[in-house]
């Protein structure tokens, strides 16, 4: 990790030290620990009953105010909250377990890219998927740790995490087997469903595949090529599995072509290769892969395709790039802030509603047609 400064972060002098001075007494102390007097003692910490007297209200109002119970008006509830506010008051939150028997804290790690643990972030998708996840926690009262991609039990054990998150797991990917012995709760995608302990929430691959293979062939599209991670997950695998299947049913070639790992560049090759497969020219492009719309069109560009003239062109992205090219490349999104939003609901009434039975939901997928998959009267 780069240092603060290479990214003009904190230094003394933005902090108002003066330039060419050490705020030290000379010999590394404090200033002021040379001429003997001592530090001062921390601030003392703001009590609830401090923010009552404050506001002139009872303790047990203001504490009502907090945690949004009690039938008060929305006068004293924020007049409560706007003293606590400004007064710094922060609740006690070793009190506050050991009243819940939790520590609030959910576990999060993305299984696919366990080779290299935090290039997650990287990706629309899961950057997306991970804020929305952190954000509908914290509304929840609860913090979001993450765990790197093939975590070993000795890293996280330790740990007070009330459930973990496992987005996407690998077929090989030991994480979850550990968590559900370790008594943890789960929650991940459909491959876990039936397993005690496990909870899901996912979205249907094989009506993402159809939804977009069916807008191409609705626009005259008959060499369509898929392009999709060679990966274990079930969501990759379903996905092959969609594409095969309509290719059969509407009787028109299977094309398809793996992308051995993630990234822009694999990607972007992967596609290269898909626009000359076949003893015919592909006339429609569903990308899977992650990749940059904007890339994924200059590709296709430099192939000596027209968009959407010669080939149309789906990505399945979140990045919102695809909406400021020329032609808007349609998108096929797996809509992650609706995926979080579903697993912390779900994740709150197991931990806070004792509800027992395994389970999940499913979020439906959502196709944004733009210009490059819509063919030219």
């Amino acid at each position: 990790m780069t240092e603060a400064s290479e990214h003009g972060g904190a230094t003394p002098e933005r902090f108002g030290a003066p330039r060419g001075r050490d705020r030290t007494d000379g010999r590394g102390g404090a200033p002021g620990a040379a001429r003997g007097r001592p530090a001062p003692p921390p601030s003392p910490r703001v009590r609830l009953v401090d923010v009552a007297r404050e506001a002139g209200l009872s303790k047990t109002t203001v504490s009502a105010a907090l945690n949004g119970t009690g039938r008060l008006s929305p006068e004293i509830r924020e007049k409560a909250r706007e003293t606590a506010r400004l007064m710094g008051y922060r609740p006690n939150a070793t009190a506050r377990q050991l009243r819940a028997g939790r520590a609030r804290l959910i576990g999060y790690v993305v299984g696919e890219l366990a080779d290299t643990p935090w290039t997650f972030l990287e990706s629309p998708y899961f950057a997306r998927l991970t804020g929305a996840t952190a954000a509908t926690a914290l509304a929840r009262g609860y913090a979001v740790v993450l765990l790197p991609a093939g975590s070993l039990q000795s890293e996280w054990a330790a740990l007070p995490l009330d459930a973990v998150v496992v987005a996407d797991p690998v077929a090989d990917d030991r994480i979850v087997e550990d968590l559900l012995a370790a008594r943890i709760p789960v929650f991940s995608d459909r491959s876990v469903e039936g397993r005690p302990g496990a909870h899901w929430v996912d979205v249907d691959a094989d009506a993402a595949v159809r939804q977009a293979l069916d807008h191409f062939h609705a626009q005259g599209a008959r060499r369509p090529v898929l392009v999709v991670p060679d990966s274990t997950t079930r969501f990759h695998r379903e996905v092959e599995a969609a594409h095969r299947a309509w290719c059969a049913a509407h009787g028109v070639p299977e094309r398809a072509v793996r992308v051995a790992e993630p990234g822009n560049g694999p990607v972007i090759r992967a596609v290269e290769a898909a626009l000359g497969t076949g003893p015919e020219r592909p006339d429609a492009l569903l990308v899977v892969a992650e990749a940059s719309p904007p890339l994924v069109l200059e590709a296709a560009r430099r192939h000596g395709y027209d968009v959407p003239g010669d080939l149309l062109l789906v990505c399945v992205s979140e990045d919102e790039t695809a909406v400021h090219t020329e032609p808007p490349v349609t998108t096929l999104s797996l809509r992650p802030d609706a995926v979080a939003e579903a697993g912390i609901a779900h994740l709150v009434a197991v931990l806070e509603q004792g509800l027992g039975e395994t389970g999940g939901a499913m979020v439906p997928v959502r196709l944004d047609v733009r210009a490059s998959s819509v063919r030219p009267v």
